[in-house]
């Protein structure tokens, strides 16, 4: 597996498929592993398109996998990466408590900026054109 990042709050890999591995370590690591797997699951019940699948999720480990949302999307203007989290948050509920670029990809197969890493995220109603 590809190491795509390994730092104190968590151990994200990349398999062979494209699947990605998060495993949540260091303070919280309960609380923000349960925070990004409910948001990821209220995101695709509400049909968000642009946000990583949750695949398998195994809690006793702190560990999921999800799919692929591409590339980090380095050069993003930060307004642009404001107007995507704003969005979010507009169009599917979910407020993003940490949205710098960093958190930003770019899916060539998508065509498509994504939005990732929901450990620390809020879940709002849902917004009423998408109930």
């Amino acid at each position: 597996m590809k190491e795509l990042k390994d730092g104190i709050r968590a151990h994200v890999r990349l398999d062979w498929t494209g699947r990605v591995h998060k495993r949540f370590r260091g303070t919280d690591a309960d609380k923000r592993y349960a925070t990004e797997v409910e948001v990821l699951k209220v995101l695709e019940e509400r049909g968000c398109p642009y946000v990583p699948r949750l695949l398998e999720e195994y809690p006793e480990e702190l560990y999921f996998v999800s799919s692929n949302c591409g590339q980090p999307a380095n050069t993003i203007s930060k307004d642009r990466a404001d107007g995507l989290f704003a969005d979010l948050e507009r169009d599917y509920g979910i407020r993003h408590l940490d949205p710098e670029a960093r958190n930003i990809t770019y899916d060539a197969h998508a065509g498509r900026f994504c939005i990732i890493d929901f450990e620390l995220a809020e879940i709002l109603p849902r917004p009423a054109q998408n109930a």
